[in-house]
Order: C-alpha cells, then structure tokens, then sequence
C-alpha cells in the first residue's frame, strides 16, 4: 500500500490547504487564551476590611477613618485588618472613645470593598476573601479538572468519530456555557460551568493538535503546531488589555467567551483528517479530501497514486490500555506523562501567580504573554536544529534551576523575583509547545488521540494541583516555587530516555509499533525503536 507521507508530497505538504487549517487553529488558540486565564482577572483581589457599621447607630456622623480607628485593630504595620473586628457592644458612643474595644472577632457583617479601581470581581460580588479566600483557588482547580474530565472523553471519542466533530462540539460547550457563566446567581453554579468550559477546551486542545499534525508534512509539522502556539501567547497579552479595559467581571467573562460564536463558519470549512479517514476505512472519503486539497494547492494528484490508495479493513481504534501493552511503548509513554505533568504544573503555577510577585497585575500579564512569543517562536527552531529530545531537555532543566533559584529569595527583592520568574516562563513555554510536538509524532494514529488524551490528563492533574499549591505559601514563600523547581529537573533528566522523532514520518498503526515494518521501510528497524515483547529483534536490540 502506497504511504500516507508519499501521498502528502503530491498533495502538498504545506501549501494553501494546510496554511488555512493553521490559520483556523491559531483563531481557536487566540481566544483559548481568554478562557484559560481570564478569571486572573475576574477574580482580582481588592482592599478590604469588615462591615462595621453597627458603630454608625451609636453616632452616624463618624468619618470612615475615626469609624475604622475605633471598630478596626491594626496590623503590625499599621494597616487595617482585612479579616478581624472589633466585637461589637452595647455601649454609648462617649464610653467607646474613652474605653476603647479590646475584644476581637472574624467578621460578622460581610466586608466593605475598595471598588475605586475595580468595579466588580468574583471577590467582592460573592466574599471570597478571610475564610472563603481558598475558594477562588478551588474554581481554577475545578476548571482544571473540567480539563481532565475532556481529555478522557475526548481524547478516546476524537479516535473513534474523528477530530472535526470533537472540535466542533467542543466550540460549542466552550461559547454557550463560557456566555452563560457570565450570569450565574451564585459562586458555585459560576464553578460547575468553569469546569464544563474546561471539558470543552480539552477537545479543542487534542484535536488541533492531532488534526494540524497529521495534515502538515514532516518538514513543516513544528512550524504549524507552534504557531498556533504563538496564537496562544499573542492571546494573553491581548487578554491584558481587554481586563484592563473592562472591570466588571461579568461583561469580562462575556467577552472572553463570546469570540468563539464568531467561529461558526468552522462547520463548513473545517476538515477531516485523512489519515484518521484511511486508518478506520473510509478511503472514499480520505480520496475527495485529498483532491481538494490537491486542488487548493494547486498540486496534481496523480490517478495512479489514487489507485494504490487500497481499500483497508476497518481499523479497531486503540484504547489507553494498549499504551502500556508493549514494554518500549510504556516506557516512553511514562514518561511523556511525567513531562506534561512537570510542565504543566510549573506554567500554570507561574501563570496564575502573576498578582503575587509585587507588580501590576496587568503589566505582569502583559510582560508574561510577550515573553511566551520568541519562546514559543524559539523552540520552533530549537527542535529542528537539535531534535526534540535534547530541546525538551534543556528546557525543562533551565526552568526547574531559575524555579529553584526564586525560592531562595527574600520576598522584597520583587524585581529580581520578577525577571527570574519570567525566564522560568519562558523555558516552560517553550518546554510546553516541544512536548506537543513530541507527543503527536510518538504514538501512531490509530491511537494518537488515546496517548496525547493520557499525557493531557497527567497535564490536568498537574494543573488541579497547581493552584493548590501556591496556598502552601501561607506556610513559607519558597515552598511553591521550590515545587515547581524539583519537578523539571527530574523530567529533563528523563528525557535522555526517550527516542528522537525529528525528520521521521508519523506511524499509522500498532503493528509498526510492535515493530512490523511499513512498505517503505522493510528490512529496516521498526518506527521509533518500538518492538513487540518476545521478538528476535527485541532480543537482540538495547533497550533505552
């Protein structure tokens, strides 16, 4: 049977056909962007200090800085408690300024908010602050496991029904209940839709991935993936400005979720990806494809090469199982998973962290969208010139040391905190769009999806635990970032375990994993370095 990657060349590799698919990813990666990371915003915290104003009945002419001096205990830098009052006493106004209130408690009449700067957040319009401050955090946990849920829903359906339908009923889940959370009458309605647009965000993450993979050619597959990428970071600084602009939370969320709606024209112009179409059967559908691509490309598909184009029986699609069945195959999808856990973990963790380094919240945004650019461009670069294992590498060993570095810092030095902590964005970014790459061309199609879904659900958890991470600081300020620095530096050590993918066609099926050769190549060494257990050849090859 004539190979995929042969039929790619006559069709083209990447001309007009492939850009605009890359170019309909890069629109879905732009305004993916404001649905990750607009609840940084949403959910700003503002000064604030409990309701005292039981006093204003005693006298209600009192100024807000005497009302404050007398019901308000200090903190020991002269500031205001945010989460104690004094507790309230059936005294006359004259014994309160003469005897003054000595006996404390948490609030007990909600909170006064300094709205000059920000008019509404998730804080102020639902108390998320004192003893409900955790549940801010818990929201972009639950987003988070939204992420985790979608990745095995539609890790596994993208190989059964395709990746065009999968993305485009992620679209949907992603506009409607991104629109509709800019209405809920509560914090909790507000969590349940957060972790619905994460389940819907993770189709659209696997399946452009996987559909921009197996269109593009060899030569070109970096360049797409990663562009889409720089999509993503463009995305956040436009985020920036878009926050800084709109401060009511609601009409923020409704903005940041409307966009994709916009997108409706992808119902008729997304396409399919013909490798998924070949690998289940459905070679009439994959032949008109390829013609109109063909065609778009302005390329001459030959009939010839048409013909060779067999009728195949069904393929089975793989299950997650089946990654671990081959001893080389488990090996290395161990080990992809412990690279997008560390990844994700550090990204996010430094991500969702930007009102933490002594910064305007806004200029830290912008500053950490700009620096993803050349980083995502970067290592578009640095795995053609020194292939995808040693760049993984050395990016995950520079973020774990500037990590590491951060936590021995003393607090105050906020600008030094600050330029390490944008490095430590930069090598993660990067390490982010290599492990992509990395992870499309590693398993084979009929199971691409099943193994990027596996990796993608390691990243979820990783992202779950992330915000949970950044309350240890209550406890010391280095033990977030000494987390985040530890866990790079194991996975860029493992990286020297996995096998080198650059310039190599993508595999199609598990029996070239099991180490069967394709057409092209036999007589060779099986794709990869995969062998079936018990083989010959396994027995007389060096496992890595």
């Amino acid at each position: 049977m004539t190979e995929f990657g042969e039929i790619l060349q006559n069709v083209g590799e990447f001309g007009r056909f492939q850009k605009f698919l890359v170019f309909q990813m890069c629109l879905l990666s732009f305004f993916n962007a404001f649905h990750m990371f607009g609840q940084v915003f949403m959910g700003i915290s503002v000064p604030h200090h409990c309701n005292t104003n039981w006093i204003l009945e005693k006298n209600p002419n009192l100024t807000e800085e005497y009302q404050l001096n007398l019901t308000i205990p200090r903190n020991i830098d002269g500031s205001y408690e945010q989460c104690l009052m004094y507790t309230p006493v059936n005294w006359d106004i004259e014994s309160i300024e003469r005897y003054g209130l000595n006996s404390t408690n948490v609030c007990q009449d909600g909170w006064v908010y300094d709205t000059s700067q920000q008019k509404t957040t998730l804080v102020t319009e639902f108390d998320l602050v004192c003893q409900r401050k955790e549940q801010k955090d818990v929201s972009q946990s639950m987003h988070m496991l939204g992420l985790l849920i979608g990745s095995v829903i539609f890790g596994n359906l993208g190989d059964r029904i395709g990746r065009r339908p999968v993305i485009l009923i992620s679209m949907l889940m992603m506009f409607a209940f991104g629109v509709g959370a800019g209405f809920v009458p509560n914090f909790y309605v507000y969590m349940v839709l957060r972790c619905i647009i994460g389940i819907g965000m993770a189709g659209v993450f696997l399946n452009n991935l996987t559909l921009v993979a197996e269109w593009v050619g060899t030569s070109q597959r970096a360049f797409a993936t990663i562009t889409a990428h720089v999509c993503f970071a463009v995305g956040l600084m436009a985020l920036a400005g878009v926050a800084y602009v709109i401060r009511n939370w609601r009409l923020l969320q409704i903005a940041c979720s409307a966009p994709t709606g916009l997108l409706f024209w992808f119902i008729w112009l997304l396409p399919e990806s013909p490798r998924w179409l070949l690998a289940k059967g459905k070679v009439k559908n994959a032949k008109k494809l390829l013609q109109k691509a063909a065609v778009m490309n302005k390329c001459l598909l030959s009939e010839e090469l048409i013909k060779q184009l067999q009728e195949e029986k069904q393929t089975k699609s793989g299950k997650m199982i089946d990654l671990f069945r081959i001893p080389n195959l488990r090996k290395v999808s161990l080990i992809m998973c412990l690279i997008w856990f560390v990844n994700s973990l550090v990204y996010y963790g430094l991500s969702l962290s930007v009102g933490s380094f002594g910064f305007d919240i806004y200029l830290t945004q912008l500053i950490f969208g700009a620096v993803e650019v050349p980083a995502r461009i970067g290592s578009m670069f640095l795995v053609e010139y020194i292939g995808r294992k040693r760049s993984q590498s050395a990016c995950l060993l520079l973020g774990g040391v500037v990590c590491l570095i951060v936590s021995a810092i003393p607090k105050e030095f906020s600008i030094v905190i600050t330029v390490l902590a944008v490095i430590g964005k930069f090598a993660t970014a990067s390490s982010y769009s290599i492990c992509y790459i990395y992870a499309a061309e590693i398993f084979p199609t009929v199971i691409r999806q099943n193994g990027v879904g596996l990796c993608s659900m390691t990243s979820r958890v990783a992202g779950i635990i992330a915000p949970l991470i950044n309350l240890l600081d209550q406890y010391h300020p280095a033990i977030p970032m000494a987390v985040y620095g530890s866990g790079p530096i194991i996975g860029g050590i493992l990286c020297f375990f996995l096998p080198e993918t650059r310039n190599r066609d993508l595999q199609d099926h598990t029996h070239e994993v099991n180490g069967a050769p394709s057409e092209q190549n036999r007589g060779q060494h099986s794709i990869n370095g995969f062998l079936e257990p018990g083989t010959e050849q396994e027995q007389k090859s060096t496992r890595f």
